[in-house]
């Protein structure tokens, strides 16, 4: 699964003076409240590491936003290592509310232009804002399309980060009286398809922290006394101390409004309807450490073990003596499922591969350097592994580079006698065009043997296990997700693996994704196409 782009991530915090005692503050008082936000974003660097930035707000400064965004990792950025230069950077930011971000690149380029938070300054503090988002507009192209019509505005980005401040902006400046923000979430939420997860910050102090109406991106928040903090994860607000009944998720199509004046209040900018919470999130995206919508990271791939561990009694042909055959995780995302799996099967789970975590990330590399980089990144350890049946535990195949280079060195470097690769999750037959980077048909390796849902068939599986040079391979079925992650199935989107999206310009964006399939066209993004499509048709 290293292979595949992750999303990104939000977090903010704030600190209301004389609103009673803080269960967490600072040495320094509610005024640094903010160096606390490199720590959180730190909890969810797994959701984006290209680039990280904050944005803080302090009234007794002149520059009553400031913010520091570069490309790199946390730590990098905020100079975590140095504690002299950390310590000196943080007081030059301090702020008694915070807005931070980590970033992988789903839309737009690779340069610190492109890292968030994005600011508009203004003369009016009521229009000066900065915020951050997590997701990505499915509609993008059509909005971009639109705002560029006139010829009378201009975009300095290729990302619908810059839109969505431009529609926030627009909305603001037009405006005769004062808008109430949960008014400006009302009013561009409306022409917004897809999926996002933000958090805002205004040079008046107010701050806004909203979720996209079917919660397809996931936000949690706590709110004790006068702390204010929320996040991606639940991991991130754990470790500030709060304890796991305190903190929630944020139902989807609210948003919370903290104000120095009036203090916090939730309130609905989107109609209710059904939620559709992307089943990637427990899968792989998320920290294990994590729940999200009341349910478990890691208990839900544990489900998913002993789903592997159903399927391989009742369809598998593998010698399960615990004398000749362990099961082998992919690190990381995959331990829990294959523990799981063991468990059920009372045969024993070995850590056959070691993962190298200064190798770099695989996924960013194209060709012959992908292959490479993947061929560093694992160890297989021939002292576990000689002369093994190995079962090898995967949480996805998306291209299939990492797992090609993989089952050669498992073989030729770890000895092993047998390879059986069990995937804990159906093939994923289609694009996403919510935030993760797969938007083409022709990046992904399943559409090649298995079409739609319901041709995973055990002849088809076989073909791919012979192609990547397993002994044999099986996906886990559709349903065993919803199962697994204990929620309804239509409670959840699944577009990639069954093809049916939950917005309309998902669906729409789908069939252009079928349409341009093995043309010169897949090779652009898919949402990149949709307007020339749509003013086509």
């Amino acid at each position: 699964m290293s292979e595949l782009h992750h999303e990104c991530g939000v977090a903010a915090i704030y600190h209301l003076s004389g609103r009673g005692r803080s269960p967490i503050c600072t040495s320094d008082g509610p005024r640094h409240i903010s160096q606390l936000l490199p720590r959180m974003l730190l909890d969810i660097q797994n959701r984006g590491q290209l680039a990280a930035g904050m944005t803080t707000y302090d009234p007794d400064r002149p520059g009553l936003l400031k913010t520091r965004k570069d490309v790199g990792t946390v730590t990098e950025v905020f100079r975590l290592n140095h504690r002299a230069k950390a310590e000196a950077l943080m007081r030059n930011y301090a702020g008694r509310a915070a807005i931070g971000h980590v970033r992988y690149a789903t839309c737009g380029q690779d340069d610190r232009s492109y890292a968030q938070p994005f600011n508009r300054k203004h003369i009016h503090k009521r229009k000066w804002f900065s915020f951050c988002f997590n997701g990505q507009l499915s509609n993008y192209g059509l909005l971009k399309e639109r705002l560029l019509a006139d010829g009378d505005h201009h975009l300095a980005l290729d990302t619908d980060t810059e839109i969505i401040l431009h529609e926030f902006a627009r909305l603001l400046s037009q405006s005769q009286k004062r808008l109430d923000w949960v008014d400006v979430l009302r009013e561009t939420a409306r022409g917004f398809d897809g999926a996002y997860s933000l958090a805002l910050l205004t040079a008046e102090g107010e701050m806004i922290v909203a979720r996209d109406p079917l919660g397809i991106k996931p936000m949690c928040y706590v709110h004790e006394g006068p702390l204010f903090a929320a996040a991606s994860e639940s991991v991130a607000l754990l470790n500030l101390g709060f304890g796991s009944d305190q903190i929630k998720s944020l139902p989807p199509g609210n948003a919370i409004i903290i104000n120095p004046k009036t203090g916090f209040r939730m309130e609905r900018f989107a109609p209710e309807s059904k939620p559709a919470h992307c089943f990637f999130e427990w899968i792989y995206f998320a920290n294990v450490a994590s729940t999200l919508d009341d349910r478990s990271v890691y208990l839900s791939r544990t489900k998913l073990g002993e789903e592997l561990a159903r399927a391989e009694r009742e369809y598998g042909r593998v010698d399960l003596n615990p004398e000749n055959t362990i099961i082998v995780p992919v690190p990381d995302t995959s331990k829990a499922a294959a523990d799981s799996m063991a468990f059920e099967l009372a045969i024993p789970s070995r850590e056959g591969l070691i993962r190298n975590r200064y190798a770099g990330r695989t996924f960013i590399e194209a060709g012959r350097a992908r292959k490479a980089k993947a061929a560093t990144k694992y160890t297989p350890l021939r002292d576990v592994l000689k002369d093994k049946t190995v079962i090898l535990v995967e949480d996805s195949i998306v291209r299939s580079t990492t797992m090609n280079v993989l089952l050669d060195r498992i073989r030729d470097v770890g000895g092993a006698k047998e390879i059986h690769v069990r995937v804990a999750c159906p093939p994923i037959i289609a694009p996403c065009f919510y935030g993760i980077d797969m938007s083409t048909i022709d990046q992904l390796i399943a559409p090649k043997y298995f079409t739609h849902e319901g041709c995973v068939t055990a002849d088809a599986q076989q073909r791919l296990a012979d192609d990547l040079g397993a002994d044999s391979l099986r996906y886990l079925p559709v349903e065993a997700i919803a199962r697994a992650i204990g929620k309804p199935a239509d409670h959840l989107c699944q577009g990639c693996i069954t093809g049916k999206y939950p917005t309309p310009c998902g669906q729409h964006l789908y069939q252009i994704a079928l349409d341009n399939r093995g043309t010169k066209l897949d090779s652009k993004r898919t949402y990149e196409q949709l307007a020339a499509a749509m003013s086509s048709s």
